[in-house]
């Protein structure tokens, strides 16, 4: 990433809270193999924030991204829209979202604002750079 980070003071109140929920849910994080903890937080379009960490497994393929864990989590709480995205690490590389995350959020969003965050600084970017041209089914005029 050569693009510059910002400081946490840079962002917005509402953006900090996001960092601030990411890197918490790092810290709970089950990363017995790889030892890369990740948190994401997503804040629905409620506002409320719901987060999740990665989890791994000796089985790689069972492995569960942050991101896929915070979807999660805001479905079971009811919820289909996504505001915007945090992921955040303690350690380099920075956590940009794979593929199959990217995916994922896109059937809860069109665009948000997305944070990926660490030690270093925050970056900042929208959905659509992230995943231009995402997968669709079929276009649902309800969805995000």
């Amino acid at each position: 990433m050569s693009e510059p980070l910002l400081s946490l003071a840079e962002l917005t109140a509402e953006e900090q809270q996001l960092v601030a929920s990411a890197e918490l849910a790092a810290q709970r994080a089950y990363c017995r193999y790889s030892k890369y903890a990740v948190g994401a937080a997503l804040q629905a379009s409620s506002g409320r924030i719901y987060s999740g960490c990665n989890v791994e497994n000796a089985s790689y393929g069972a492995t569960l991204c942050a991101e896929r864990a915070a979807v999660c989590a805001l479905v079971a709480a009811g919820e289909r829209r996504i505001h915007a995205v945090c992921v955040y690490a303690r350690a380099e590389p920075m956590p940009m979202p794979c593929g199959v995350c990217r995916q994922v959020i896109s059937e809860f969003c069109r665009d948000a604002t997305v944070l990926v965050a660490g030690p270093r600084g925050v970056l900042r970017r929208s959905f659509k750079a992230l995943l231009p041209d995402a997968f669709e089914l079929s276009p649902d005029e309800d969805a995000p």
